[in-house]
């Protein structure tokens, strides 16, 4: 959970670099505020998503099973290819 708290931290201060550089008319702190805010929204996100296919997996781990072994035979087909 610390991780999503400070992956939020960083996005604010990546918004108020980006504010920032708005009202003093810096490229350069527009562009590193917006690539901080976004970057960590983009973790964020992925963060999320991983706790909450940690979760579905398990209530449900046959269902993960089935999932990662259909996985594994789609991949293995795909490299068995030539």
């Amino acid at each position: 959970m610390s991780g999503k708290i400070e992956d939020t931290v960083k996005e604010v201060a990546g918004a108020a670099e980006q504010q920032w550089g708005e009202a003093t008319d810096s490229p350069r702190h527009r562009v590193r505020g917006a690539a901080r805010r976004y970057s960590n929204q983009a973790s964020y996100a992925a963060r999320d998503a991983a706790d909450c296919i940690k979760d579905q997996v398990q209530s449900n781990p046959l269902a993960g099973l089935a999932v990662a072994a259909g996985v594994g035979v789609f991949i293995g087909f795909l490299l068995g290819r030539k």
